[in-house]
């Protein structure tokens, strides 16, 4: 049998480091990753793990993004699948709030923005960038309800996309903090009061 070529071995070895410090990360955030520790679950060296990765930045940056992939693979693949319009809308929510209730350890991406949000770097930048692109799927969905004629024509795309940006938030950090259910009812509720404040 042909050995693997070394180019998909190294590929496939980065992959499993990237998933197992996103496992690690889930938990303990990106500041608490440990190359010793990354070393030790994934059975290398230190300096194995180096070789993937230039520094334990880039390992975290490298994670970061694969919180953004799965987000999306979760989240955005499906919802895209839905009609234009409050559909779709509609999907990406329902999507964002299940992705919060099935990660056990909180969303990383959300957990990140509290690691970096006064810590200039590439790392801040990097979740500013993730940020935005989401506010920007649901600012781009929200204007394809209004053209619709499914929210009033003078709804304004980016304050809903805000605003469902912070219900989503509090949904995390509750969901964490008291009664999962309640906080889902809660967001639920929230985001149907916004609709119908918008509702033509």
């Amino acid at each position: 049998m042909a050995s693997q070529p070394a180019s998909s071995k190294g590929a496939a070895t980065r992959e499993l480091i990237i998933d197992r410090a996103y496992a690690i990360a889930s938990r303990q955030g990106l500041e608490g990753l440990s190359i010793g520790d990354l070393a030790q679950a994934v059975g290398m060296s230190k300096s194995g793990v180096f070789a993937h990765f230039g520094s334990r930045e880039d390992l975290q940056l490298a994670v970061l993004d694969e919180g953004g992939r799965r987000f999306g693979e979760f989240v955005l693949v499906p919802a895209l699948r839905k009609p234009r319009g409050l559909v779709r809308l509609r999907a990406i929510i329902d999507g964002w709030f299940d992705w919060v209730r099935e990660n056990q350890h909180g969303c990383l991406v959300m957990s990140a923005i509290s690691e970096y949000d006064s810590r200039p770097g590439p790392l801040h930048d990097a979740v500013v960038a993730r940020v935005q692109r989401w506010r920007s799927d649901t600012t781009r969905a929200t204007q394809m309800a209004i053209d619709s004629g499914e929210l009033r024509a003078d709804t304004d795309p980016q304050q809903i996309s805000f605003e469902i940006f912070g219900i989503a938030l509090a949904l995390h950090h509750d969901t964490r903090l008291f009664d999962p259910k309640l906080a889902r009812t809660q967001a639920e509720r929230a985001i149907e009061r916004l609709f119908a404040a918008h509702s033509p």
